[in-house]
């Protein structure tokens, strides 16, 4: 029997748009350190760097809101249109922190503008992910599933890329004066005109066919993507919210702070520090889809425990030696190690939650629960970080990652296998027929 083939268009199709949206999303911190001081009064670099922090984590706060918004939405109007929502409300946001006002010439009405733009963004990324994450799933056939869906975070990591790959270029040429001063505008400017380009792109992608067959399906259209829905699927909501807690925190540990980190307590230059930021997850962005299509073959739980028992064991000693990392070299190789044992979660994370629900509410259970543990860990991790090491207890973050890690573990060692979960009526059909009958 020949394999089934991997749907490119919409593999790449939703791919794009996920580049976009989280490019948006991840610049606001890589560019942190240039624009901080644009918004809040002279003082202490790590104080400015709290406030846009806390910005930052605001945004997260919205995601629950987005993710139920959104999330019901793509249960009751398609995976395609919540897809092309969010990514107009991601350039909307954009566009609004490129033209904010900085606080020489307004006071804090230009923190408020950014806090709007934050706003924005959370409630477009709370959306994003689940009708990404479900699209990317539905349209593939089961074989392939891990394999596709990573492509999720493969679009997630290529965003952080531009991003940095255009901070590396800004910092090259320009000179800091400038930077700090416009020039960490310009990635917005670029995010919003890019999310044009991929507004019509996702106008053009196909429905997935379960969510047709739902559409076909004659019942109680209303129940569709309610709480109520959800709430017929509680323990899978729960486990969604626990299955993310560590693996969302070690993620944002090494990546969206990793930068301000080696600059901040490595004392590493600015330049050099984006540039270990972007090697390393150039290579993380690669290995993805090998992680994803190997838990095809033997399962994504496997996966989630070997992230689970590395990120428990390894986060301290790893921020430990970072900590004192002098070079490129000893940084690059200590980061790409703590993102190496992350594919184990972040490579699958997406199927895994879209398999644990039915297509009536895949959206929003996949939105909400996840929406709100990275509320809870994923956006507070930088600020609690930075909290850490301005109480002068920077060490304290290390075991702190490490805690939510073991307790996901504990989630990834009890939970059922998601691998051969029929998604549609079609496959639970082909699926009952290919079971053979007893004589």
């Amino acid at each position: 029997m020949s394999q089934p083939r991997v749907p490119w268009k919409a593999v790449i199709g939703g791919s794009v748009g996920n580049l976009v949206e989280w490019y948006d999303w991840f610049v606001y911190s890589s560019f942190a350190i240039y624009f901080a001081a644009s918004f809040f009064p002279e003082g202490d670099a790590t104080a400015q760097l709290l406030n846009t922090a806390g910005i930052f984590a605001v945004g997260f706060f919205m995601r629950p809101i987005g993710g139920w918004l959104l999330g019901r939405y793509a249960d009751t109007k398609g995976r395609k249109a919540a897809l092309t929502m969010t990514v107009t409300l991601m350039s909307l946001s954009a566009l609004l922190i490129a033209i904010a006002p900085t606080y020489a010439s307004v006071g804090y009405f230009g923190a408020v503008v950014l806090l709007i733009a934050r706003l924005l963004q959370g409630i477009s990324v709370g959306g994003e992910y689940a009708a990404s994450a479900t699209y990317l799933t539905e349209a593939t056939p089961a074989g392939k599933r891990g394999f596709a869906s990573s492509f999720q975070y493969v679009s997630m990591t290529a965003g952080q890329l531009v991003g940095l790959g255009l901070q590396i270029i800004l910092q090259n040429t320009m000179t800091k004066e400038a930077l700090n001063s416009y020039g960490w505008r310009i990635p917005f400017v670029i995010g919003a005109l890019g999310a044009a380009v991929v507004f019509y792109l996702r106008r053009n992608l196909l429905e997935t066919e379960a969510y047709d067959e739902e559409e076909q399906d004659k019942g109680e259209k209303s129940e569709r993507g309610t709480i109520k829905a959800l709430m017929a699927h509680k323990k899978e909501a729960l486990l969604v919210i626990a299955l993310t807690m560590g693996g969302t925190v070690a993620y944002y540990t090494y990546t969206t702070y990793l930068t301000k980190y080696l600059v901040l307590t490595a004392h590493m230059e600015k330049a050099t520090a984006s540039l270990v930021s972007f090697s390393a997850l150039f290579i993380f962005m690669l290995i993805q889809p090998l992680a994803g299509g190997l838990s095809d073959r033997i399962g994504r739980r496997p996966l989630l425990i070997t992230f689970g028992i590395g990120s428990m064991l390894g986060t301290v000693p790893l921020m430990t030696a970072l900590s004192s990392v002098s070079g490129f070299v000893g940084a690059f190789i200590l980061s790409l190690v703590g993102l190496i044992i992350i594919t184990g979660y972040t490579s699958i994370n997406a199927v895994v939650k879209a398999e644990l629900f039915p297509t009536h509410i895949r959206a929003l259970g996949v939105a909400l629960p996840y929406a709100i543990a990275n509320a809870l860990f994923g956006g507070t991790a930088e600020y609690v970080a930075l909290w850490f090491k301005s109480s002068g207890i920077e060490s304290g973050f290390y075991w702190y990652v490490s805690a939510c890690a073991a307790v996901s573990l504990v989630v990834y060692l009890t939970m059922r296998e998601t691998r051969d979960a029929a998604l549609s009526r079609s496959e639970r059909e082909g699926a009952a027929e290919s079971v053979p009958v007893r004589a």
